[in-house]
């Protein structure tokens, strides 16, 4: 029990991290725009627990296998920074709205699941589910949880965010929280896992950390550009 509300948390977090300033925030305002909230939720919930709960399965069965699963995590640890840069960068197309002929529910639960294959929350559900194969239940409940709130939350008061706080700044927040994540993962394969030397270990991980840096600054100043 204790191990799957850990599980929960985490995997709420995550996924709300994940989802500050991704695309299908911006689909929630614009199907928010045009029908009623509960129906837009619903939609989310239903493409949500099908997206997840493939990436859920997945991760699971790659848990099994111990040595498969400690790359895994230094996979995992190396996409967080890459989730990073991804969410200063944006994603291609994220201001097109596309339309539907079919109902709403069906609308919104179709566009949030293709939206997802392949997205940056479909990826952090399965690391996560990696590191926790026997309480996949909980993960995909936390990641479930997380797509809900960050969806109420567009649905509610996204229009009063984008008034008063920059879309930039959102966006350098959440890229940070994600590449400090990542590092973390790095240090705890390399130390925990290879058994490095602690300074061997140190000077990686601030490697990794400066080049980070630098990618993250050029990548922020070519989105502030475009977004001017």
């Amino acid at each position: 029990m204790e191990n799957g509300l850990i599980a929960l948390f985490i995997a709420a977090g995550m996924i709300l991290l994940a989802e500050i300033g991704d695309k299908t925030q911006l689909l929630v305002l614009a199907f928010a725009a045009c029908h009623k909230p509960f129906k837009v939720m619903l939609g989310i919930f239903i493409a949500t627990v099908a997206n997840h709960g493939l990436a859920v399965l997945l991760g699971s069965l790659l848990a099994k296998n111990q040595i498969f699963g400690i790359w895994v995590q230094i996979i995992a640890s190396v996409s967080f920074i890459i989730f990073g840069f991804w969410t200063i960068r944006g994603d291609k197309g994220e201001e097109e709205s596309p339309r539907f002929r079919c109902g709403p529910v069906a609308a919104v639960a179709i566009a949030f699941f293709l939206a997802e294959l392949g997205d940056k929350t479909q990826l952090t559900t399965i690391s996560i589910a990696v590191k926790y194969p026997s309480d996949a239940l909980w993960v995909l409940a936390g990641t479930t949880l997380g797509m809900m709130i960050t969806g109420g939350t567009a649905v509610l008061l996204g229009s009063v965010l984008a008034k008063h706080i920059p879309a930039s700044k959102i966006r350098l927040v959440s890229a940070v929280v994600f590449i400090l994540f990542g590092l973390y993962g790095i240090t705890q394969f390399l130390y925990s896992d290879l058994k490095l030397d602690i300074l061997a270990v140190v000077a990686i991980v601030a490697t990794v950390a400066a080049i980070s840096a630098m990618i993250g600054y050029e990548l922020y100043k070519k989105y502030v550009r475009v977004k001017q």
